[in-house]
């Protein structure tokens, strides 16, 4: 009796499974027929290759490619444990290892091919790195996210860094892709808040224009703003927030998401990404949204990165953390992207562009 039992049982699982798969496999037969299908993605465990010198990369808070393919990453050498770069101290613990330099350049084979970064003459170095850009004439721009002096940890709430006060991180730097210094918009500890045109506050992100030659600059983990630059002067140009409107640094109080739309931006202000049909997306991370916006700040329209739900995925920091647009059609039949992409810190969504 019991063996007929689990054998019926285990039948009945069988038959539940092959429908679930068979089901699966329908819906994948539709999404590729239909030619949207998302990219898939697989770890490469054997890239980058082992770095020299017995250095070791910190916390990635930053990754670009350039117009060869060159893969260009920041990372935060203070956030390395003290065992890992032993032979860093004085006098040296042990042979191996030691932080390797903030800006590193790979190829497509992962081999190291550049490398450069720090503090130098002439301008004032990120406590705390963030975020890279090689933007279309191959330079190379960085911000920062530290409140304090170098060498800056990790920090474990970082949407709560733009609290009051002065901050050093109040900057972007612009380099050549050899690492020589071209310019620096912003002063450490000079932040008046969202309204200052000639600083910025724990910027997140850059990106620039190839069409204007601007630069926008995702401000920040401090500001409530998206700020543009002229990209070779450094002259500004204009800035907004949220919808359009003009930035306001006031407390707004804990993210609910049953409440209506929030009218600013919150911290962090975290990513900026300009597609080729002219829209600026916008990632409001603890607003969980992505905004698109045209380049002058008027708003298209706003998507919340998974839905309004009232469960957050990390509720500290937010989901809206990074946007990457995708799948460019042949570049003289239609220039524009036909699909969105936005990621958190556990999740991935995809849609498809807005109608023009």
């Amino acid at each position: 009796m019991k063996r007929n039992f689990y054998i019926g049982a285990g039948f009945l699982a069988l038959l539940i499974a092959l429908g679930a798969g068979s089901s699966l496999l329908q819906r994948r037969a539709v999404v590729e027929a239909a030619g949207v299908a998302a990219p898939r993605f697989e770890v490469d465990p054997m890239w980058p290759k082992p770095l020299p010198n017995h250095w070791v990369i910190g916390s990635v808070i930053g990754v670009a490619a350039d117009a060869n393919d060159h893969i260009w990453i920041i990372h935060r050498q203070g956030s390395l444990e003290p065992k890992e770069m032993s032979a860093a101290s004085n006098p040296p613990g042990a042979e191996c290892c030691s932080p390797a330099p903030p800006v590193l350049e790979f190829n497509e084979a992962g081999d190291l091919i550049g490398h450069w970064g720090g503090p130098g003459e002439g301008y004032d170095w990120p406590s705390s790195n963030h975020g890279i850009t090689v933007d279309y004439k191959g330079n190379v721009w960085i911000g920062g996210n530290g409140r304090g002096q170098q060498p800056a940890a990790l920090a474990a709430d970082e949407s709560k860094m733009g609290a009051a006060g002065a901050v050093h991180d109040s900057m972007v730097l612009k380099f050549t892709q050899a690492g020589k210094f071209l310019m620096q918009i912003g002063k450490p500890g000079k932040s008046k808040g969202s309204n200052d045109i000639d600083n910025l506050r724990l910027p997140a992100k850059t990106n620039v224009d190839p069409a204007t030659n601007e630069l926008y600059v995702a401000d920040g983990y401090g500001n409530h703003r998206v700020i543009v630059f002229d990209a070779d002067t450094g002259k500004y140009k204009r800035h907004w927030g949220a919808y359009g409107h003009k930035p306001d640094d006031a407390a707004q109080g804990p993210y609910n998401p049953n409440d209506p739309p929030a009218q600013q931006f919150r911290n962090p202000v975290h990513c900026v990404e300009l597609a080729n049909d002219g829209n600026l997306y916008v990632c409001d991370r603890t607003n969980d949204r992505i905004g698109w916006h045209f380049r002058e700040r008027r708003v298209h329209r706003e998507k919340y990165a998974g839905g309004r739900v009232g469960v957050r995925y990390r509720p500290i920091e937010g989901s809206a953390a990074e946007v990457s647009l995708c799948c460019r059609r042949v570049e003289h039949e239609d220039p524009h992207p036909t699909a969105r992409y936005a990621g958190s810190f556990d999740q991935l969504w995809r849609w498809r562009a807005p109608a023009r």
